[in-house]
Formats: structure tokens, sequence, C-alpha cells
């Protein structure tokens, strides 16, 4: 009876306390981070709000983490969110969850970190790696074909295959990878003290007046006409949000945590705490070398981490110490990148793997390896998904519609918490959320207010999240109408 297999044959508890900090490390320190700062100073203007916005939304990130140890600690298994949405709401919510983390939330991602690597690697070798090798205009869409899309597709096939090896191995590569992140934001912080002359806490009194502010919108760019506090507010948190998410993707590989009753609270509290502390250092670095209005002018295409660094021991761009801190800032950030990519591949494949075990995916995904215990066929597709978005070009657009959607899941999940303690008051709780109900009700209330300001500013890319997730729906339908075919064929 193939379709027993997977019920035979299960996950192994392969990742320590260690590992799974590195988890929530690698997924959360990417390249916001870094590219952040100059989009959120054009939404607020003052260097004391930027900060501001990346505490409130670290905070709120925190308050969702306590709830999520809960609900972590009560059912460590595979797939995390999806679980708590199908035993609280049903099959169907999760099933949404699930696509839209399958469809773009995680792939996307995965293409998005891979073109980042790419496009530092192509910094790197100044600008000679980058050729254009197919452009053709497709119903009014240009698309086009280069080597760094190519060499991110790579990256992608190769960390795939990485972790279809055992999930210790993962796990170590993992935390390897969370120590470059961690010496990488050390290195900037630490370089913007101790390294530029210019440097002065003067520049927190000043506002950002006629900076460059590429590509951000009227409605929340500091001193236009349409602009509003509230909106520009939002806006920052949602960039601010960008830079934490992922605190939430431990929870996915649940059923591969070490004594999941005390690892999961601990991963999930300490890292995000960790991950604010730097976030905050490193943007009082900035702002100590970096005016705000020189923040704002930094290319869109560059990075206000990489400007600091420039400006490290005189700032002499021929000095042989300044190009060997910029190259060796370059080298960092591709391989937070690669960070980036190895935890999201690892955690993103357990998805479709809980999924297709309760009949809600093709079973295929549902089935581990009998030598690693890893969902193989999970992790392929997910990478061909990967590869055909890398390649497509439109994986950015793609992933900013889907973010609105998956703060909506966010919600959801943290609501659950709310149904199990009504439902199973009895159940047992390793853990207990801190400060319930009062951390879970401002973390939706929060949320709430995030949700409702984007589709107030940002209606289009709000809708068309919506849009993404609802495109699920038929493929629901087709799963869970073949599977009543299935049962009632077996029956006769």
């Amino acid at each position: 009876m193939a379709s027993n297999l997977p019920d035979r044959i299960t996950l192994i508890r392969g990742l320590g306390l260690i590992a799974a900090i590195s988890i929530i490390l690698g997924n959360v320190i990417g390249t916001g981070v870094f590219l952040k700062a100059r989009v959120m100073t054009c939404n607020v203007g003052e260097p004391e709000w930027v900060i501001i916005a990346w505490i409130a939304a670290g905070l709120l990130s925190l308050a969702g983490a306590l709830t999520y140890a809960e609900l972590s600690a009560m059912k460590p298994e595979a797939g995390g969110e999806y679980v708590f949405l199908r035993d609280a709401y049903g099959r169907i919510w999760s099933f949404l969850y699930g696509w839209m983390l399958i469809f773009v939330g995680k792939t996307g991602a995965q293409a998005s970190v891979a073109v980042v690597f790419a496009i530092g690697l192509n910094d790197f070798l100044d600008g000679k790696l980058k050729q254009t090798l197919f452009s053709q205009d497709i119903f009014g869409y240009q698309f086009e074909l280069t080597s760094l899309q190519l060499i991110a597709v790579m990256m992608i096939v190769i960390f795939t295959t990485v972790n279809c090896a055992s999930v210790y191995l993962s796990g170590r590569i993992a935390t390897a990878l969370m120590f470059v992140k961690i010496i990488l934001i050390a290195f900037v912080g630490i370089g913007a003290f101790v390294w530029v002359a210019g440097g002065t806490f003067s520049h927190f009194s000043l506002t950002e007046v006629g900076g460059a502010c590429e590509g951000v919108a009227e409605s929340v760019r500091y001193g236009s006409v349409s602009y509003s506090f509230m909106a520009g507010f939002g806006a920052a948190m949602l960039g601010a949000l960008w830079g934490y998410d992922g605190w939430n993707n431990l929870t996915l590989v649940a059923g591969e945590i070490q004594k999941p009753e005390k690892n999961i609270p601990l991963a999930l509290i300490g890292g995000t705490v960790v991950i604010i502390l730097l976030y905050i250092f490193v943007h009082f670095a900035y702002f100590y070398v970096l005016d705000p209005t020189t923040i704002a002018s930094v290319s869109k295409d560059s990075s206000v981490a990489k400007e600091v660094v420039s400006r490290f021991f005189g700032g002499d761009v021929k000095s042989v110490a300044v190009g060997f801190a910029v190259a060796l800032f370059t080298v960092g950030l591709m391989l937070s990148s690669i960070g980036t990519l190895h935890t999201s591949i690892l955690t993103g494949a357990r998805v479709p793997y809980a999924m297709a075990q309760d009949g809600l995916m093709f079973e295929a995904m549902g089935k581990l390896s009998s030598g690693t215990r890893v969902p193989v066929i999970a992790l392929i597709v997910q990478g061909v998904w990967a590869c055909l978005l890398a390649l497509s070009g439109s994986f950015d657009t793609l992933t900013d519609y889907v973010i609105f959607g998956s703060w909506i899941f966010y919600a959801l999940a943290t609501s659950t918490v709310f149904v199990f303690r009504r439902k199973f008051p009895d159940a047992v709780r390793p853990y207990k959320a801190f400060g319930y109900p009062v951390v879970p009700i401002l973390f939706l209330l929060v949320a709430g207010w995030l949700l409702v300001n984007t589709m107030i500013n940002s209606p289009t890319q709000s809708f068309i999240g919506i849009f993404l997730i609802a495109l699920g729906l038929p493929v629901y339908y087709y799963l869970t109408s073949r599977t009543r075919t299935e049962k009632i064929g077996n029956r006769d």
C-alpha cells in the first residue's frame, strides 16, 4: 500500500537549539536590514522615527513569536502555521495559506535572494558578469534573460540539492551562515563608530530634506503635498516588517526540532530578541555616519550599509583599505543572501509535505526519502518553481503583492491561540504565551491596522495579493473532489 508509506517513514528530530536559532536568524537577516533604511527615511523623515519603526516592528514580531511559541510547543508538527489553521479553522484556510506559500510566498522569496546573490557577485566583479542573453517584447511586457538570472537558478539548484541531504547537515550549514550574518552586521555597525572619522550624533537632530527617494510613492514620502504621517509611518512599518519577516519559519520544521517543548519557545523568543537588538544597533550606526538626506539619496540599486562602509578609513575610494572593506561587505552580503536562500528552502518544503499528508497536495510530495528522511519530491517541486520565477523576472512584483496576504495569515494563525484555549483548555501546553491574552490581542490590533492602512494607501497591491491567494480555490476543490472520488472508489 504505497499511500501508507509516509506513515512508516517519519521525519527525524535532528535540529538542536543552536540550529533552531540559526534557522530564525538565517531566515530573518537577509538584505532588508541593509536596504530598507533609505525607503524608511523617505517615509518618516527623521532618524528617531526610523528607529521607532524598527522597534515597533520588532516588538510586533516578538508578540507574534511569543504566541507562536505556545502554539508550536503544543503542536510540534511539520507545517507550523498550516497545522494551526487546519486544526482551528478547517482545511480550506490551511490550504490557502499553503497555496500562498508555495505559489509565491516562499518560492518568490527564494528567487529574489538568489538574484540578490547574483547581483552582489556581479558588483564584486565590477559589473563584468552581467550579459543579456535574450530580450523579447511579449504582449507589451519586455522579457529579458540575463546571465545573472542563470546564476540565481544555479544557486537554487545547489541549495535544493544540499537540502535533499540529511536535516542534520542542513542545520549545520544554517548555523555556519548565521554567524556570517551576525559578523556582517557587527562589521558595519562597529566599523561605523571606530573607522569613520566624520560621524556625529548630531545627525539625529536633522530631518530629510530634498533627498532623491527613488521609487518612493508621493503619498508616503515625507514632505510631499499628499503626505500624512500615519500613512508614512505605516509604510515604514511595512518596510521594517519585511526586514523581520521569517521569524515564524521555525514552526514549519517543528517536526524536526529536538525537545520541541523547550527548544522551540527558546529559539523563537531568543532569536527574535537578538535580531531586534542587532537591527537597532546597526541603524544607530547608519545615522551616526550619514545624515537623513544623504541616506534618502542612496541609489535604489545600492544599499545604505555599503555607503557607510565606503566611508571607512577616510572614504578615499582609491584607498586599498576602503576597497578591501567594500569588497568584504559585498562578499558578506552575498553569503547573507545564501544563508537566507538555504533556510528558506529548508523550511518551505515542509508545508507541501504536510499538505500532502492531509490529501491537500499531490501524494508524491508527502513522501520522505528512506535514506535521508527529508521530503525530496517537495524540495524538487519547490526548487523548479523558484527557478521559473527567477527566470521570469517577475518575482519581485509577485512578492510585493503577497506581503499583504502574508499578514492576513500571520494574524489568522495568531488568533488560533484563542480557539485552542477555548476548545482544548486541558491540552498539554509546555509553554504558555507570555502576557496572554493582552499580547496576542495587541498583535492582532496592530496587524489589523497595518492591513487597513495598506488597503487605503496601496489598494491595487492589496487586492492583487488577495486575488493571487484566491487563485488557490479551484485547486483546493479539485484536490478535495479527487480525494473524495478515490475514497468512494476504494469502498466500492
